[in-house]
């Protein structure tokens, strides 16, 4: 299981300051236990690992079974929380050059409907024109601008090049049980179709169908996922005591912080295989804290890449900044240094090591020099990267999530400042409806 480390942070706040929220922490976990906060309609994830039935999983994974036998690749079609998890999952878990090989144990997942790029979407289409394809459509309401328009294209081009009976079957819908324009056009072409919880938020949702279909077309175990994730919820519970608690822990801190002036999280890996758990991360923290002029900014960084580019402002900038590592313990593949006669790089002597020890050396001493630059660094620890571990991560981090909210004095659980871009654009594009808006900001204009 994760573990988390909050030593590096006691230069710069006391533990006793991070003790004293014990109280308000309890309070903020009763408060999700009894649904009596803001945004209590969307609390379906809090107990979610814990009751996802087997007949449940095996729906999923017969689904997904049926896409891998008749796809070469499958397109997750989904935007922010509708797909993220999944991608977050599916690139730390594969080989980073699967998809470059000739022999492929599952479909090359690809992602689309998270932007409104033409040559990105023309490419795709004509990357497809000789591949078989099925489609997994992921959007609650079905109008969502950059996934619909995606899937517009994708279903014409699925129905054309496979034939309207193959496309039922490789076209999966996830979306509301009853409403919107995706159930309706799922109930009319007959697709599968799997229900996203109303009590769930997208960023919240990566172990409903929204997650886990996706993660099991790419052949991943997502009963551990759902394992780990479950154990990570006792882990976290409302009667593990504070100390022991690593959401509690992790909320507390970086809440005082925050209180101490440091303003903006960076959330740092030294595995170039979790930088989408930074993506993931970023939606779920930015999204359900940046609110009321409040909020910590979330960044994330790869190391040690990103040290020979953000390295010096991390290092000697403004020091408004806080640093959380994620760390894992043991890698999967064994690769050592070679000797080289001539020596012209100077690395003899790291000849017999590990690559993953040249890379542990490099996560201490960085370590070590942020903190003394005058960056605190928390540190969560995986012991290996696996479906288990980071399912307790997820669930780790939403559930913090939903603690530091509360702490902060918002609503984790809306995101009503993600509408006004949306305005702007139909008004823009003349959309049915929006004719007053559509005069107002040719005025502006």
């Amino acid at each position: 299981m994760i573990s988390l480390n909050i030593e590096k942070t006691l230069g710069f706040i006391s533990k006793e300051k991070v003790s004293a929220y014990e109280a308000q922490v309890k309070a903020a976990q009763e408060t999700l236990e009894n649904g009596t906060g803001k945004g209590n309609d969307f609390l379906g994830w809090l107990h979610l690992p814990s009751s996802i039935s087997p007949e449940h999983l095996a729906d999923l994974k017969a689904t997904a079974q049926v896409l891998r036998e008749n796809c070469e690749v499958v397109i997750v079609a989904g935007i922010g929380g509708s797909y993220l998890g999944a991608r977050a999952v599916i690139e730390a878990l594969s080989n980073s050059f699967t998809w470059l090989q000739d022999k492929k144990t599952a479909p090359v997942i690809i992602y689309a409907g998270h932007n409104i790029g033409e040559d990105y979407l023309y490419e795709l289409t004509e990357f497809l024109k000789d591949k078989k394809f099925g489609v997994i459509n992921i959007s609650k309401s079905g109008t969502t601008t950059e996934t619909a328009l995606a899937f517009r294209l994708l279903k014409k081009q699925c129905e054309d090049q496979r034939g309207k009976e193959v496309a039922k079957k490789v076209i999966v819908a996830v979306t509301d049980a009853q409403k919107g324009a995706a159930r309706i056009t799922a109930d009319k072409e007959g697709y599968k179709s799997f229900i996203i919880p109303d009590n769930v938020g997208g960023r919240f949702s990566v172990l409903t169908p929204v997650g886990l279909l996706p993660i099991a077309v790419a052949g991943f175990d997502i009963e551990k996922l759902v394992a780990g994730a479950a154990d990570m919820e006792k882990a976290c519970a409302l009667n593990v005591p504070f100390a022991e608690n690593p959401a509690a822990l992790y909320a507390a801190t970086r809440n005082e912080l925050y209180k101490n002036g440091k303003k903006i999280e960076i959330l740092v890996n030294f595995n170039p295989k979790l930088h989408y758990i930074g993506e993931w991360w970023k939606q779920l923290y930015g999204e359900s804290e940046g609110k009321e002029n409040k909020g910590i900014f979330p960044a994330a960084v790869d190391f040690s890449t990103d040290l020979h580019s953000m390295g010096q402002w991390i290092q000697e900038g403004e020091r408004t900044i806080f640093e959380t590592v994620i760390s894992v313990d043991k890698v999967n593949h064994k690769l050592e240094v070679p000797s080289d006669e001539a020596n012209l790089d100077g690395l003899n002597f790291l000849a017999g090591k590990r690559v993953d020890e040249v890379n542990k050396m490099a996560e201490l001493g960085t370590q070590l020099a942020h903190v003394d630059g005058g960056v605190p660094n928390m540190r969560i620890v995986l012991p290996e990267l696996s479906e288990y571990n980071i399912g307790g991560l997820f669930y780790f981090f939403e559930k913090a999530c939903g603690i530091s909210g509360y702490l902060l004095g918002v609503n984790p659980f809306n995101q009503p400042g993600v509408e006004a871009y949306k305005k702007n654009m139909f008004a823009l594009l003349n959309k049915p409806g929006y004719e007053e808006e559509s005069k107002a900001i040719q005025a502006r204009l």
